[in-house]
């Protein structure tokens, strides 16, 4: 009958009837002053001479080391993004620059524009085609 489902009716009509006393219950009601007295440990600096904290000392210190880690990494991933940011609009302007300067050459360096510059010095745009000139050299095996 270990694991078996047992009805409640079952159970009760098996065990004998207790009586139950109403014992009268007063519950401790807690200090108004307790709330306001903690605050005043805290604020006294009480607290911290209670064997507890001392006890655990080696751990508080830990969180706090942690704690001084974390606000750290803030500011380390803050200035991260800063300078990545900056980096990257340095990159901006170096490329706007670099795509205005190559315009700017194929502009000066179109054939017409050149064939007119040279005509000023006497120099004129030939109209054979060039030719090459091909050696071949012989193998002395």
């Amino acid at each position: 009958m270990d694991n078996e489902f047992v009805k409640k009716k079952a159970v009760e009509s098996t065990q004998p009837e207790k009586k139950v006393r109403k014992a009268s219950t007063k519950k401790a009601k807690a200090p108004k002053g307790k709330s306001s007295n903690a605050f005043l440990q805290i604020l006294n600096g009480e607290f911290l001479t209670k064997e507890f904290v001392l006890n655990n000392l080696n751990f508080i210190f830990f969180i706090i080391f942690l704690l001084l880690l974390s606000v750290g990494k803030g500011y380390y991933g803050k200035e991260l993004s800063r300078d990545l940011e900056k980096t990257q609009n340095e990159l901006n302007e170096v490329t706007a620059e670099y795509i205005e300067a190559k315009a700017k050459l194929e502009e000066n360096t179109r054939r017409q524009i050149l064939v007119e510059k040279l005509e000023k010095r006497g120099l004129k745009e030939t109209v054979n085609p060039t030719k090459v000139i091909r050696i071949k050299e012989k193998k002395n095996d």
